[in-house]
């Protein structure tokens, strides 16, 4: 069996994982670091499956991390983007309130982006709304102009590039699955299909495997992963006319989603949606898929079930959405009543990795812990694409402070 070592291994291959392992080595740039991508190539899930937007940073509670590295990781970003040339627009997006009864958190998700210092943002009325987005029908709205879309799988594939260029020691292995932890005094052995990895630290971003990862190293946490599917529908060309950038409704304060909404894609085109269906299987974008670890697990994790009690009436309702086009539609037409069912074909799903307290409450913000000589990334829901520079800047900064680096 191969054996490889480095200073540091990184379990993940998506944009926060590639973050982390670049912003480490930019700063210790003679450290021997590994990237270990279980798929074929990188950016096979969530970083791949995402709607690629550039959130601004305004809807997140101030003060919280998810705030903090959006911001700042949104225009790091963009810099990123303009220096290395990948593709991305800064298009600005507006959220609109259909109705009276949303007003209220329209103006809380508005002071939040204040108090974050988002840049570029109004209040807007219903004319201004029809000015920027014809087709659209709102009593008011809030203009993001700092937000934008971008292609996240050419942001990872730059970081990887960078990295094994810039520092020859380092290193990216594909279809490279991390099995099992065997720890000697200062260094682990990390098991994989493709021999073994001896590090002196560990650093996991494993997404919808983040838990698993965390308890084969031996690190424990109350909180489980659960997947949440997201549908996307297509603009057909007739219907593309209808949208000229982002629309995205008020969001519904009781849920850790932002609805379905209205994006503009990098590489051309207009989608619409997600809805947020829970999986039976963690990596599976069918609407059928199914795996009987992933749903034992799922069903075995109490926090599922007080999820479910909390969340009925919305989890019946975003199921519809997933086997009823009529009434995805009807959703859709909320923002957009001119809408037509020819206007809409279905495309492509993403799975959301969602954190769960064993209470069932969804943990909303990210969540990075240190353990001896591991770090992990247990939860980063949205907006982790935008923010992965600024998180894999703290996790430089965490592992500087308890890994001691030099």
């Amino acid at each position: 069996m191969d054996k490889h070592s480095f200073d540091i291994v990184v379990v993940g291959g998506g944009c926060v994982g590639l973050a982390a392992a670049y912003k480490i080595n930019l700063r210790y740039p003679n450290l021997k670091v590994a990237v270990l991508e279980k798929e074929e190539h990188l950016s096979p899930h969530q970083t791949g499956h995402n709607s690629g937007v550039i959130h601004s940073g305004i809807y997140y509670k101030p003060g919280s991390y998810k705030a903090k590295n959006c911001v700042e990781g949104r225009r790091e970003l963009v810099a990123f983007a303009k220096e290395h040339k990948i593709a991305h627009d800064i298009c600005g997006k507006i959220i609109v309130a259909t109705h009276e009864s949303e007003l209220a958190h329209m103006n809380k998700v508005f002071n939040n982006g204040v108090a974050n210092g988002v840049e570029d943002i109004e209040l807007i009325d219903s004319k201004r709304i029809k000015e920027i987005e014809p087709y659209v029908e709102g009593i008011a709205g809030i203009r993001v102009g700092c937000t934008g879309i971008i292609d996240f799988p050419g942001v990872t594939e730059k970081l990887g590039e960078l990295l094994e260029q810039k520092f020859p020691g380092s290193k990216i292995f594909l279809s490279t699955e991390a099995k099992a932890f065997d720890h000697h005094g200062e260094t682990t052995d990390i098991i994989t299909n493709k021999g073994i990895f001896t590090a002196r630290y560990i650093v996991t971003c494993a997404g919808l495997q983040s838990d698993r990862i965390a308890k084969k190293e031996g690190t424990k946490s109350d909180a489980a992963i659960v997947g949440f599917r997201g549908d996307y529908y297509d603009l057909t060309e007739k219907g593309m006319s209808k949208v000229r950038n982002l629309v995205y409704p008020v969001p519904n304060p009781k849920y850790p989603f932002l609805g379905v909404h209205f994006t503009r894609m990098i590489h051309g085109g207009v989608e619409c949606g997600p809805n947020a269906v829970f999986v039976f299987k963690r990596e599976g974008y069918g609407k059928t898929s199914f795996s009987f670890r992933d749903t034992a697990a799922a069903f075995g994790f109490g926090g599922t079930w007080k999820f479910f009690a909390k969340n009925l009436k919305f989890g019946l309702d975003e199921y519809r959405g997933a086997f009823s086009k009529r009434y995805f539609l009807k959703r859709l037409r909320t923002l957009m009543p001119a809408l037509e069912s020819d206007d809409i074909v279905a495309s492509r799903s993403g799975v959301r990795a969602m954190a769960l307290s064993p209470q069932g409450n969804m943990i909303d913000d990210f969540k990075i812990e240190h353990k001896g000589n591991a770090i992990h990334v247990l939860n980063a829901p949205s907006p982790a694409a935008t923010a992965c520079l600024a998180i894999g800047k703290a996790i430089e900064e965490m592992a500087t402070e308890k890994f001691g680096l030099k």
